[in-house]
């Protein structure tokens, strides 16, 4: 039998890291995560797993973001059982995220379920449950960064600092293969060289295949070091606040709603910001700061005292939903970071709703936007977002800023790779959008690499891993999604086409109005539509899409 490597997730896209690993004595993945961005991405999330979850021995988890560990309540819904293998800040940090995942999938559920009742439809059932991620906490298994795990027969692993999140690991795989052993690094996602809370990412070097991940690929952000960062971020809050209103910054729950705080508490200790109040409103986001704080002895460049840590006497952490409504009547003067940090799911779509409309108003993103979520169309220019079902006019300034990214930049990527080296057999690039990804390779490619040892994995695909380097290619007959819907599919687009003709037909005159219902009927009756009734131009009235965002 040979070593086979499977690539579930995370291939092609920034989200859904999975990677199987089938070899003579088993099999094990390395993560389970969810998959985010339009609607045709998260449809995977519905559709059967991709090989049968009992047949796994166990599971090594790089970290606790939910697109690397957000279907583990999925898989213990199917009746595995096996061991999850992990740092002791991820396992803190599971603690509270499978169980607000398992909340939103159970409420969104709820929610299609009213919309199916109304259809006379089957209720909608979630993608799992409470119960099942409680199921998931009970198996958890916490080792220790630099220490060798033997996690199931014929396997032995290691983690590393990546550098990324608090307990986020780059994991080292040795397989063994008859009287070989294949020896494999997971980079997990890798964070950049300034970093608030740890040292910049580690690890060996040497190996048969690395998996390296591409987000950043191509892009490079400005050299900065965190005295330029919180420089960026103190001009960003005195110009919002000197407008008169309020400054919303949708930040994730993990890492940048930690970091924002604590840079907003060094500015406010230092004179250089006066904001009337700061809240972080997210039950998990204040759950994971008080993980935050428990480890605070892992953090090297913290500037404030343990005791100072996100306990600013402005700053509102803010869990019960009645306190989080109460924001809404403050027109002013106040910094509101809420979770997700894309903008597509959680309380800050109510902060957004509120916000937008107000000409007075900044709403600053500080980290990537995925293709198809609510953040990457604000971000993107659009005059309106549909959020809760309703069309908003976005008349609020719309800024970002690239320097909370967890994630490395072009260079830094190129330098974990070259500390890595050699890749006897080849480097695999994921957890990266195609243009990226290949940027990546390009530049791998210069510094001596074969061409043909630099590989771009589409999901699903496998390769058969030897000593001597990559053997058989496969793919299978049935992909789970048509590639080009990765980054584009009809739901956005209709959604997108809504929005326009509503715009159209509320500004044009009545001849331009008339004549853009016309063209349209034109068009229907070239592809074959049944004409209208008698046979004439009717007005169209735009459809109310369910959009990007339900």
């Amino acid at each position: 039998m040979t070593v086979t490597l499977h690539f579930h997730g995370a291939a092609g896209t920034v989200t859904g890291s999975c990677y199987r690993v089938v070899h003579p004595e088993g099999q094990f993945l390395v993560d389970c995560g969810l998959f985010q961005g339009n609607r045709s991405v998260r449809e995977l999330n519905l559709k059967p797993t991709p090989f049968d979850p009992k047949s796994i021995d166990f599971l090594l988890l790089t970290h606790a973001h939910i697109d690397h560990a957000g279907l583990l309540p999925k898989l213990y819904r199917e009746a595995w059982r096996g061991p999850m293998w992990m740092t002791e800040p991820t396992a803190g940090l599971l603690e509270y995220m499978l169980p607000d995942s398992a909340g939103i999938q159970e409420s969104e559920a709820e929610r299609e379920t009213k919309k199916h009742n109304r259809r006379g439809d089957e209720p909608a059932k979630p993608l799992y449950a409470m119960e099942d991620a409680t199921e998931a906490l009970a198996h958890r298994q916490v080792c220790q960064y630099g220490e060798w795990i033997t996690p199931g027969p014929g396997i032995r692993a290691r983690y590393w600092n990546a550098g990324h999140i608090i307990g986020s690991a780059s994991i080292e795989v040795e397989v063994a293969d008859g009287d070989k052993t294949i020896r494999l690094m997971f980079s997990g996602d890798i964070g950049p060289d300034e970093k608030v809370f740890y040292n910049e990412p580690e690890g060996p070097a040497g190996f048969d295949y690395i998996l390296c991940e591409s987000t950043y690929g191509g892009r490079e952000r400005d050299d900065y070091t965190l005295v330029q960062r919180r420089e960026a971020l103190k001009l960003e809050i005195n110009t919002a606040l000197s407008r008169g209103g309020n400054l919303v910054i949708p930040a994730f729950a993990v890492e940048r709603s930690q970091e924002l705080l604590h840079d907003i508490g060094v500015l406010i200790k230092s004179g250089e910001i006066d904001p009337q109040l700061v809240f972080l409103d997210s039950p998990l986001a204040s759950k994971v700061t008080g993980v935050y704080r428990k480890h605070a002895k892992m953090f090297d460049d913290v500037e404030l005292g343990a005791d100072e840590l996100f306990n600013d006497p402005r700053f509102r952490i803010i869990e019960a939903v009645e306190d989080s409504k109460a924001i809404n009547s403050i027109r002013g003067g106040a910094i509101i970071m809420s979770a997700s940090g894309m903008a597509d799911a959680g309380r800050i779509k109510h902060h957004l709703r509120n916000n937008l409309i107000r000409s007075n108003a900044t709403v600053l993103f500080v980290g990537y936007q995925a293709p198809g979520t609510l953040g990457h169309v604000i971000l993107s220019g659009a005059k309106e977002a549909r959020i809760h079902g309703t069309l908003v006019p976005i008349r609020a300034a719309i800024r970002s800023i690239g320097n909370y990214s967890a994630h490395a930049d072009h260079s830094e990527l190129m330098a974990w790779i070259r500390e890595r080296l050699p890749a006897h057999g080849a480097i695999f690039l994921t957890h990266g959008e195609d243009e990226e990804r290949a940027a990546l390779r390009s530049a791998i490619i210069e510094i001596g690499i074969g061409g043909d040892q630099v590989i771009l994995p589409l999901l699903d695909d496998y390769f058969e891993l030897t000593a001597a380097g990559v053997g058989a290619k496969a793919r299978p007959a049935t992909p789970r999604i048509d590639p080009l819907q990765v980054h584009s599919d009809w739901h956005n687009a209709f959604a997108d086409f809504t929005i326009r003709l509503s715009q159209t037909l509320q500004s044009g005159s009545e001849a331009e109005k008339l004549a853009v219902m016309q063209a349209l009927q034109q068009r229907l009756s070239e592809l074959g539509a049944p004409p209208s009734p008698a046979h004439v131009a009717t007005p169209i009235t735009p459809v109310e899409s369910r959009g990007y965002d339900e």
